[in-house]
C-alpha cells in the first residue's frame, strides 16, 4: 500500500491479535506511532486487549494515558480499560475507570462484577449486581456466572438460591454455562443434593459440567458417588479431560479403589497425558493412599518434570505408613532435584523424624525452616513440637510452641501430649486447662491420654486447676 491510514493499520493489528501474534502487534503499533499515524479508539482497544492478554500493566497504563490525553472516551474503549485493569488485578484503578464512565452497558458492569468475583471480593460483586439491576440493566449469562462464582467464594448459599429462583430459572434455564456454574456453586457450599438436581435437570451438559459434579462429590467426601457418576460419563462417551482425571483419582485414593485407579492409569498412558505434572502428582498421591509405594515411586521416577506436590505426596505417603527412612531419603532426592519444599513437605519430613526419633535430622530441618517464611506456619510449628516431644526434647518443643504467632487445636494437642508422654504431668494438665480457657475444646482422646499417662496422683492437681480457672 502506497498510503496507509489508521483504519488499515488497525485492521492488521486486529488480525495479528486474533491469530495470537502478540509480539507482531506490539512491533506494528510502535511502527504506527513512529510513522506519525494518529491512533483511533479501535486501535487503542486492540492494544489494550493485547496488554490484557499479556497482563502488561505498565504498557497498558501508557495506553490509558494516551486515551485520556486524546479524549478518546467511548463506551467500548472505556469498557476495555475497565477490563484491562480488572484482569491485571488492579481493582482500584478498574473501579476508578468504571466510576468515571459517561455511560455503561451490561459488558462494563459484568467486567467489574467478574473482577470482584475473581479476586475474592464477593460482597462487592453482590453490591454491583444489585446496583446494575437498579439502574435497569438485565444481566446476561456471563454476569450470572460471575455472581454465582462470588457466591462460591463467599459460601453465600442464600444469595445463590435467590439468584437461581429469581433469574436463572426464568432467563437461563437451558444455558449450559449457567447450569455448570450453579452446580459448582452448590457443591462449594456443600449442597451436593441441590447440585445433583441441577445437574440432572440440565438438557445439555459438557465435560466441565460432568467434572464439576464429580469434583464436588470428591470435595465433599462422597467418593462412591463420584465413581458412579464417572462410570456413567464413560458409558456415554463423554470426553474426559485432565481435571476429570484429577478428580476421579482423588476419589479412588480416598476410597483405596486401587483397581479403578490402575485402570485410569492405563488410560492415562494410552492417551499420553502421563507427562502432565498435575496428573503425575495425582497418580503418586493415589498410589500412596492405596499403600502401593512401589508404584508411587515408579510413577515419580517416570515423570519428566516433578514439582513440590509430587515430591511431597510420596514423602507424606511414606511417613504416613511409618517408613520414615524412605521419606527422608525422598526429601534428600527432592532437594538434589532443586525443588523447594513447602510447609506440607517440611511437616511430613518432621513426622518421619519423629517416628525415627531422629532429633539431629529434625534439628537440621528446623534450622532450614528458620531461613524460610514457613517458621510461623501453624502446620510446621505443630510438626516441630511433635518431633521434639517424641524425641524427648520437651523444652525445645515448648520453645517452639511458645514462639508460635498462631496456634490451632493440633499444636495445642501436640504440646499437651508431649508433656504427658514425657512425664511432665503438671505442665500437661495446666496447659490443657489453659487451652480450655482460650476457648479451644479439648477432645476426649487428649483428656483420656493425659489422665492415663499422669495417673490418679494428678486428680488432686486437676481439681486445683479447675478451681483456679473458675476463680480467674
Amino acid at each position: 500500500m502506497s498510503e496507509r491510514d489508521v483504519v488499515s493499520w488497525t485492521a492488521i493489528l486486529n488480525g495479528y491479535l486474533k491469530n495470537g501474534f502478540d509480539d507482531e502487534v506490539l512491533e506494528l503499533f510502535i511502527q504506527l506511532v513512529e510513522n506519525g499515524v494518529e491512533s483511533n479508539s479501535k486501535t487503542f482497544v486492540c492494544v489494550l486487549n493485547l496488554c490484557t492478554r499479556r497482563l502488561d500493566i505498565e504498557f497498558g497504563k501508557q495506553i490509558h494515558a494516551c486515551v485520556v490525553k486524546g479524549n478518546w472516551s467511548n463506551l467500548i474503549l472505556d469498557s476495555a480499560i475497565v477490563f484491562f485493569y480488572a484482569q491485571c488485578g488492579d481493582l482500584s484503578s478498574s473501579f476508578r475507570a468504571f466510576n468515571t464512565m459517561g455511560e455503561r452497558d451490561v459488558v462494563s458492569w459484568t467486567s467489574m462484577i467478574t473482577a470482584c468475583a475473581q479476586h475474592g471480593y464477593g460482597e462487592e460483586a453482590f453490591s454491583l449486581f444489585s446496583e446494575m439491576q437498579s439502574e435497569g440493566f438485565l444481566p446476561n449469562e456471563f454476569t450470572v456466572c460471575s455472581v454465582l462464582k462470588a457466591c462460591r467464594v463467599e459460601r453465600n448459599i442464600k444469595f445463590g438460591r435467590q439468584l437461581h429462583c429469581a433469574i436463572v430459572k426464568k432467563m437461563f434455564n437451558n444455558d449450559v454455562f449457567v447450569g455448570t456454574s450453579l452446580v459448582s456453586m452448590y457443591v462449594k457450599c456443600s449442597e451436593t443434593s441441590d447440585a445433583r438436581r441441577v445437574f440432572d435437570g440440565m438438557k445439555k451438559r459438557n465435560t466441565v459440567t460432568w467434572t464439576s459434579m464429580i469434583a464436588g462429590y470428591v470435595q465433599n467426601g462422597l467418593g462412591e458417588e463420584a465413581i458412579r457418576l464417572f462410570r456413567v460419563m464413560k458409558r456415554r462417551h463423554i470426553y474426559v479431560n485432565n481435571l476429570t482425571i484429577l478428580s476421579i483419582l482423588g476419589a479412588c485414593g480416598s476410597l483405596r479403589a486401587s483397581p479403578l485407579g490402575k485402570e485410569i492409569h492405563g488410560q492415562i498412558l494410552k492417551n499420553s497425558v502421563h507427562s502432565n505434572i498435575y496428573v503425575g502428582s495425582s497418580l503418586v498421591w493415589f498410589y500412596c493412599r492405596c499403600g502401593e509405594y512401589v508404584y508411587a515411586s515408579k510413577v515419580l521416577q517416570s515423570m519428566p518434570n516433578r514439582d513440590v506436590v509430587s515430591w511431597t505426596a510420596i514423602i507424606s505417603g511414606y511417613a504416613h505408613i511409618g517408613h520414615g527412612s524412605e521419606a527422608l531419603e525422598f526429601l534428600n532426592k527432592m532437594l538434589w532435584d532443586g525443588v523447594e519444599p513447602n510447609p506440607f513437605t517440611y511437616s511430613s519430613a518432621l513426622k518421619a523424624c519423629a517416628q525415627l526419633e531422629a532429633v539431629l535430622h529434625g534439628k537440621g530441618i528446623h534450622s532450614t525452616v528458620k531461613k524460610t517464611p514457613f517458621l510461623s506456619n501453624v502446620f510446621v510449628g505443630s510438626a516441630l513440637i511433635d518431633m521434639y516431644a517424641k524425641c524427648g526434647f520437651v523444652s525445645d518443643a515448648f520453645r517452639v510452641f511458645d514462639s508460635m504467632p498462631e496456634r490451632n487445636e493440633v499444636s495445642w494437642k501436640a504440646m499437651i501430649l508431649g508433656y504427658a508422654r514425657n512425664g511432665f504431668c503438671r505442665e500437661a494438665l495446666q496447659l490443657m486447662y489453659r487451652m480450655q480457657a482460650e476457648g479451644i475444646k479439648v477432645d476426649d482422646y487428649t483428656q483420656t491420654t493425659v489422665l492415663s499417662a499422669c495417673g490418679d496422683v494428678e486428680w488432686e492437681l486437676e481439681s486445683l486447676s479447675k478451681q483456679s480457672l473458675q476463680s480467674s
